[in-house]
């Protein structure tokens, strides 16, 4: 359902009472290790032969790269966003955020 898990720790934080913008912060900070543990765990165990140029196991380097770089260069940007908006309207937009993810498991 996404690369951090922030589908599924966002509604619990709020649910929990956190305010929404402090739960997609704590939700990005919790992605980052649950996104290296996964690549970790997918450039181990994947087994050798067939695999594309400049990848380790599964991971293919130029993609990890570019998610890396985009996120950084993004982060400031959300912040900013999520900091401006009323913790309603975060809340609804990322209502919104998981009927698309609902809708995209289902399709």
């Amino acid at each position: 359902v996404g690369i951090g898990g922030g589908s599924m720790t966002v509604p619990l934080l709020v649910w929990r009472g956190v305010v929404p913008v402090k739960a997609v912060g704590t939700s990005s900070a919790c992605g980052v290790a649950i996104g290296l543990a996964s690549a970790m765990g997918y450039a181990v165990h994947a087994p050798s032969g067939a695999l594309p140029a400049y990848s380790v196991g599964y991971v293919y380097l130029p993609a990890a790269i570019g998610v890396a770089a985009a996120s950084v260069m993004a982060a400031p940007y959300g912040m900013r966003l999520a900091h401006r908006i009323s913790p309603l309207a975060l809340k609804r937009v990322f209502a919104a955020f998981l009927v698309a993810v609902a809708v995209s498991l289902v399709v």
